[in-house]
């Protein structure tokens, strides 16, 4: 797919994905941040070798576990990426199996599977290890975070707390947070503006066209709660 302003848009089946059968998915246990980030980056030589981009100029952009590897890329191979666009993506996993809802109890085990288990030594250390808020201070490239206020699937404090680490570090993160939103953004009113703000912080990233945020941040929920004065048009957009 193509993105009239912005350029070639590349969807990744990375291991772990669904719709390739039972053995796909497995092999993507233990591998958060390690071989299914692999995959990502996999699929960016091969864009740059294919000529479909130049490796300046490659963004990663994703939801929930694809916000998880869009912090992953950020802090675990801090030049690989242009910029990213991290959207309600967990940035410790130890607190996030954490927090777990108390009716997703049967599905914790298949978590740990998946993810580590934080019941044991080993799968605390592999859990912290991949978490990329423990390595927040390797992030060096623009960082644009969407989260909903009322997620149940990933807390706020999974984006407060990334976000926290790196303003102690003095480095550069936007973030927009949506008081009337869970897992991902329902309104279209919210939907809009963040695609908006989103849209400008890639066109600065990307070297590509945007249309002016305008109106549409005012028309949401949307509550900038740090970086405005790092993503294009935002601090206009608020006034």
């Amino acid at each position: 797919m193509m993105h009239a302003n912005i350029g070639p848009l590349l969807l990744v089946n990375y291991r772990g994905s669904t719709g390739f059968g039972k053995q796909f998915i497995s092999a993507g246990d233990l591998q958060w941040g390690r071989k299914m980030h692999d995959d990502l980056l996999d699929a960016v030589q091969w864009a740059v070798k294919s000529g479909v981009t130049t490796a300046d100029k490659v963004a990663i952009m994703g939801g929930s576990y694809g916000g998880y590897a869009t912090l992953a890329g950020m802090a675990f191979t801090p030049t690989t990426f242009a910029c990213g666009v991290d959207i309600v993506g967990p940035s410790n996993l130890f607190s996030l199996l954490q927090t777990i809802p108390p009716y997703w109890e049967a599905g914790k085990q298949q978590f740990y599977k998946r993810m580590g288990d934080p019941t044991t030594e080993e799968g605390k250390a592999l859990l912290k290890e991949r978490s990329p808020l423990n390595f927040a201070q390797n992030i060096q490239r623009p960082l644009l975070i969407g989260q909903g206020a009322n997620d149940l699937r990933v807390n706020v404090a999974e984006s407060d707390q990334i976000v926290a680490a790196m303003a102690a570090q003095n480095i550069p993160v936007t973030y927009v947070l949506f008081p009337d939103e869970g897992h991902g953004f329902a309104r279209p009113v919210n939907n809009i503006a963040f695609n908006a703000v989103t849209e400008n912080f890639l066109g600065l990233c990307l070297a590509g066209r945007a249309e002016p945020i305008g109106a549409t941040l005012k028309a949401s929920t949307a509550q900038v709660k740090h970086g405005a004065e790092f993503a294009p048009g935002l601090l206009e957009a608020m006034r």
